[in-house]
């Protein structure tokens, strides 16, 4: 924990707009601290918690702190290389901007603030279904290396994104299989979150006490889900199923063979957690999975997914990817060695965007590839690509 958070503060205009850092973060654990004074507690929980006790949630983070380095030593690491290769490109640093929804409850116009800083920094953007941006919005207004994430609320809906997600250039069709149902979140049961929020008078109590949060929300307008509020997507009931999660809980492996035959670009299935549907994806022709627990969000006693990628990367052929209580470079390195071909960043980058916007968000990218780099000298690897289970102890 950083010993000036305390003295850390902001200048904001008069939307609540941060004019700059009076102090720099130098961690994740910093933008975190400051993202709680800035939001409201409702926004903050809804951003920090996990599934009823929230063992999972502590379980992805203990996980990495449980896995220890084996340096080497007297090698040359004079000139060190971050990049690695994914799906036959070359990215400037192992990590990828997860899927989140409701980023405008974070910061206004927070899908697109996220999207600028995985473009600036060279990174895949992950946008989500549950988004405050359309698809459109989003391809115009930011550009980048554009995925889409799909939660399959209804078929034809579903049908419907995917379209709009392949005409508006996303590369990358993600789809999210751990939300049959959704998770129990004692956090935001006992916040009353929702979206649209709730004028209650402890909601409103909460949010005139966070006024730099509350003046940018009346300035830019309270976030809604953009892509079911089009003319060819407005279903109240639909917004309403996707915030409670009632996503539609008979799509199976029949389902996922016919997304992949209809879907022409590379396609992702995140919240897997098994080695034999890893397998099984593999044979359906999925072009790589995201070993997933939901960030701890879903369900409370589920393995973390770093230590089911110690698993099972020997047996499988497929890209594997990884998410779920990354918050240092030291730990994207631990996932490589271990066989992962990038991380996903939730929580890290969102503490960051819930501070202090896409300049939030580009700075925690800037922590996360200085500590990557940091860590590849410090253990004896100058490049990414040469990192195997020899560099680390479990």
């Amino acid at each position: 924990m950083c010993l000036l958070r305390t003295m850390w503060g902001f200048p904001y205009d008069k939307n609540g707009v941060a004019r700059g850092l009076t102090v720099t973060p130098v961690c994740i654990d910093d933008y975190r601290s400051l993202a709680k004074r800035r939001l409201p507690r409702m926004v903050f929980d809804y951003l920090d918690g996990g599934a009823e006790s929230e063992r999972s949630l502590h379980r992805n983070l203990g996980a990495f702190a449980a896995i220890n380095f084996a340096p080497r030593r007297l090698v040359d690491v004079s000139h060190r290389n971050s990049s690695v290769s994914l799906f036959g490109r070359t990215l400037p640093t192992p990590f990828v901007v997860a899927p989140t929804g409701l980023n405008g409850a974070l910061w206004p116009d927070g899908d697109v603030a996220l999207a600028r800083a995985a473009r600036s920094a060279g990174i895949p953007f992950v946008l989500s279904t549950a988004s405050n941006a359309t698809i459109e919005d989003v391809a115009e207004r930011a550009g980048g290396d554009l995925w889409f994430q799909l939660y399959v609320v209804q078929r034809d809906l579903a049908r419907l994104l995917v379209g709009r997600a392949k005409e508006a250039g996303y590369r990358v069709l993600v789809l999210t299989v751990d939300v049959a149902v959704n998770g129990k979140r004692d956090r935001d049961l006992r916040n009353g979150f929702a979206i649209p929020f709730r004028q209650t008078p402890r909601s409103v109590l909460d949010a005139v006490t966070h006024p730099r949060w509350a003046l940018g929300q009346i300035r830019h307008g309270l976030p809604q889900l953009a892509n079911f509020a089009s003319p060819d997507a407005t279903d109240v009931n639909a917004q309403a199923a996707l915030m409670r999660r009632q996503m539609d809980a008979s799509f199976c492996w029949q389902d996922l063979q016919a997304l992949r035959d209809a879907w022409p670009g590379r396609l992702i299935v995140k919240g897997i957690m098994t080695a034999t549907d890893v397998n099984r994806c593999r044979e359906l022709g999925v072009d790589a999975v995201v070993l997933s627990n939901h960030g701890g969000r879903q369900i409370e006693d589920v393995q973390a997914p770093i230590d089911l990628l110690a698993e099972i990367s020997n047996q499988n052929a497929m890209p594997l990817l990884v998410d779920g209580g990354i918050r240092r470079g030291a730990d994207a390195v631990k996932a490589l060695a271990l066989g992962a071909k990038a991380v996903l960043l939730g929580r890290a980058i969102l503490y960051g965007l819930a501070a202090a916007g896409e300049e939030g968000a580009g700075h925690v990218l800037q922590i996360l590839t200085a500590e990557f780099d940091t860590t590849l000298a410090l253990v004896g690897c100058p490049d990414p690509a040469r990192l195997n289970r020899q560099f680390i102890q479990l």
